[in-house]
């Protein structure tokens, strides 16, 4: 069995072992190679004297092709070559390459197998100087199986994307561009996988380099998509970081969906659906507290950005439900107004929307000026079908379970009356306290109403064990396991809290010298207190806490006894600072996913956290100052 690797350098074995010399002499090799690349591995051999001796007289010609044809046999055994006639024909049974192999691979759509194959070029560095026939015949199987090559990764990094594996989606993306640094898609797949993981700048300078070859070495700009999804990265959110803050806290908690990517294919599916068809739908998702919905929801959010969409995000707390249509107004001022189709919308619907938004677009102003506003739902509706009359919208209620009745109660009615409408709801809410509107758009959802219902469940040990792998990717194989069983004990199988502990293992924390085991039994996060977690968890709090700049924890500090929401005028009272020193404290927190932002203020991630902080990260007098300091304003 001859065994040809064609798909970069090309190596050549029989039976497992290094070929025989005179089988790699240049022309010897290049017979063969094109031979096991021909339709049914067969030529004349008029037309093989023409490729590689056509220069010579037919007699030397004919002399030279059987010789060549004798190394073959010799190298391999004689049943590798027939001759039929004037017809030269390879066996199939005695060749295996890895060009067929990566056919089969891509036919069959295995992209992650189909991308092992890929070395390089085909036959990188091979040539045949004194053979133009043949050297036009590799210059055309090199661009064909580039573009295959490509193909193939550019397909297996946008499932990874799909996924959540950013950075495994970027590394195969720039895999692709180095195979043909002048692929618009492949550059475009890695900017969008930068985009997701946060890194903008890095997303821009992909861009950046990526046009700067193109007009040197072609006289040409990137095309129209890839320059749109350029300008998008550039108007997305920009990260100021304190200067304290070190590469391993930009690395904290930026790991992909582990345990999540059968969730994360399903929600973006259905978007990508609702999108594409202009088909309203629900993506509903639910579990329970830390056990990753609103990192699934930012995921979505940023997608849907970059895919040009507008979305309109609220976190909601216990104190919304008592207020009537607090969530449809928080939609109608939560983005939706940045949508270049606001201007569409119908003045008294504007000027529900401008309620209270800071910095509104002047155009919009003029418009709503001196009209009276539209109810919420009214509101909504309408400028859904205004903004969505330009471009995609994702709605996104974070804490859905907390959302007001009225709202809650018009949930169905809003996606009925947006039909032809490109949009999304999305509805991220814990399982406990169960919510009867939720219940039963829940059991309608993928039935009589478009999208999707996901449970996200606790993870199972493989998951654990993947985690562990991105947090501490330098444990042997049985300190992986091991601790993989004891976050899985300590953690309940919960994203949040086993990120939590790995993140203070990797900085510090010996697990050994803590305890652990949680939690008891029928017992959610929701009803859990601080005492009731294992110390191992509540050591992995104080960790994370400690590693933050000064200001940031003193402003988590805050947020812990303000109430459930709070915007930044109140933390700059009760913290004595303010303007870009307190955002980038701010975008501090946000970034190591403690708080939540949204147009009215900030929310913990998780109530637990936020207890545990209150609890032990302040004393009883500082407390009550703190609660005085915005009192008194």
């Amino acid at each position: 069995m001859i065994t040809l690797r064609t798909l970069g350098p090309v190596e050549v074995t029989v039976d497992g072992e290094p070929a025989p010399r005179e089988l790699l002499w240049r022309k010897n090799l290049a017979l063969l190679l094109y031979l096991a690349r021909s339709p049914e591995r067969r030529r004349s051999r008029e037309h093989l004297v023409g490729v590689f001796w056509g220069d010579k007289p037919d007699a030397s010609s004919r002399h030279s092709l059987n010789e060549a044809l004798r190394v073959i046999r010799k190298s391999a055994g004689e049943d590798v070559v027939e001759s039929i006639g004037d017809q030269v024909v390879l066996s199939g049974e005695a060749i295996e390459i890895d060009a067929d192999q990566l056919d089969a691979r891509l036919d069959a759509e295995k992209w992650s197998e189909a991308v092992d194959l890929v070395r390089g070029p085909f036959l990188e560095g091979f040539t045949v100087p004194d053979s133009s026939a043949f050297e036009d015949w590799l210059g055309a199987e090199r661009v064909f199986w580039i573009d295959r090559m490509v193909e193939g990764i550019r397909r297996h990094a946008e499932t990874l994307l799909s996924r959540g594996d950013g950075q495994a989606a970027q590394d195969a993306a720039v895999k692709a561009l180095a195979l043909d640094p002048f692929s618009d898609s492949a550059v475009r797949l890695a900017m969008l996988a930068a985009a997701v993981r946060g890194e903008r700048a890095g997303a821009l300078t992909l861009y950046d380099t990526y046009a700067t070859r193109l007009a040197e070495e072609l006289g040409l700009e990137p095309d129209p998509e890839t320059e749109a999804l350029a300008e998008r990265i550039r108007s997305e959110r920009e990260w100021h970081l304190p200067d304290t803050v070190t590469d391993v806290d930009r690395w904290a908690r930026r790991f992909p969906l582990v345990g999540r990517e059968r969730e994360l294919e399903a929600a973006l599916s259905a978007l990508f659906e609702s999108f594409e068809d202009r088909s309203p739908a629900i993506i509903l998702v639910h579990g329970d507290s830390g056990s990753g919905k609103t990192r699934l929801g930012e995921e979505l959010a940023a997608r849907a950005r970059l895919e040009g969409a507008v979305v309109s995000h609220i976190r909601c707390v216990p104190t919304d439900r008592d207020l009537a249509w607090s969530g449809f107004a928080g939609l109608c001022r939560g983005g939706l107004l940045e949508g270049s189709g606001a201007i569409k919308a119908p003045p008294d619907a504007l000027a529900f929307g401008l309620a209270g938004v800071v910095s509104p677009d002047e155009r919009l102003v003029r418009l709503a000026e001196g009209v009276d506003p539209a109810a919420p739902d009214m509101a909504l509706k309408d400028l859904l079908r205004a903004v969505g009359s330009m471009q995609p919208v994702l709605l996104w209620i974070d804490g859905a379970g907390d959302v007001d009745p009225e709202s809650a109660g018009a949930f169905q009615a809003l996606i009925r009356d947006a039909a032809g409408v490109p949009c999304s709801l999305l509805l991220t809410a814990t399982s406990y306290p169960l919510r009867e509107e939720l219940d039963d758009a829940r059991a309608r959802v993928g039935r009589d109403i478009p999208g999707v219902a996901l449970s996200l469940t606790p993870l199972d040990r493989a998951g654990l064990r993947e985690l562990v792998g991105h947090v501490l990717p330098d444990l042997d194989d049985e300190a992986a396991d091991r601790i993989t069983r004891r976050i899985e004990a300590d953690s309940a199988g919960l994203p949040l809290l086993a990120l939590e502990l790995l993140t203070a293992v990797r900085l510090g924390l010996e697990l050994d010298d803590v305890g652990g085991v949680w939690p008891k039994p029928f017992q959610t996060m929701e009803q859990t207190y601080p005492s009731d977690l294992p110390d191992s968890v509540v050591a992995a709090i104080r960790i994370g806490y400690r590693r933050l700049g000064r200001l940031a924890q003193k402003i988590l500090a805050a947020a812990s006894v303000l109430g459930d929401r709070c915007d930044a005028q109140m933390l700059s009272l009760a913290t004595g600072k303010e303007g870009d020193e307190l955002l980038e404290a701010l975008d501090e927190l946000e970034w190591n996913r403690w708080l939540v932002a949204e147009q009215r203020g900030y929310v913990f991630v998780a109530r637990i956290v936020r207890d545990v902080i209150a609890r032990d990260m302040l004393t009883p007098g500082q407390r009550r100052r703190l609660l005085e300091s915005v009192a008194d304003a």
